[in-house]
């Protein structure tokens, strides 16, 4: 996918559940209990867990590659935290191509949430060349399993020949 200056990304809403904010967490070995101890938030002044910043910095490097391909590489991501994202809000991810070099594209990403601006920040990301992009040969269908046999109902498996189960 080519990225010109300018050019804006589709805007991704993400929910934000209790399970996405303490699984990231521990995802990334955050154990601060404002993260997944709600009583203990509050008692810190908070009205709820709230996401931490690996979360938030994963989920705008997943924007960026979900829409570029995952022939994407992130190279840097540089991000802001403002207002927090609490469980039962959605977060708003946008993004446009601030400037590109050859097949380096770097994207101002902004997110937005019920309170305000939650993440800004900026990703560098290299671009696949054209031939990571081609579609898939003719006849062939990239909803199947590689070595799938269109054939067979959806669901079977084809043991190889002398093959166990």
């Amino acid at each position: 996918m080519r990225a010109e200056a300018g050019q804006a990304l589709p805007p991704l809403e993400i929910e934000i559940t209790r399970t996405l904010v303490v699984a990231g967490a521990i995802a990334s070995r955050d154990y601060q209990d404002v993260h997944h101890d709600p009583e203990l938030a509050r008692r810190r002044g908070s009205p709820d867990v709230f996401m931490n910043i690996l979360t938030t910095n994963g989920l705008v490097g997943r924007y960026v590659t979900d829409h570029f391909g995952p022939a994407a590489v992130l190279r840097k991501v540089a991000i802001r935290l403002g207002a927090p994202n609490y469980p039962g809000d959605t977060m708003v991810l946008t993004g446009t191509v601030e400037t590109t070099a050859g097949r380096t594209a770097r994207i101002k990403v902004v997110g937005e949430n019920g309170i305000g601006r939650h993440v800004t920040g900026t990703v560098t990301v290299t671009l696949p060349e054209a031939d990571d992009t081609l579609p898939p040969p003719a006849g062939s269908d990239p909803a199947l399993p590689a070595g799938s046999d269109p054939a067979l109902p959806t669901g079977d498996v084809v043991l190889p020949a002398g093959g166990a189960e």
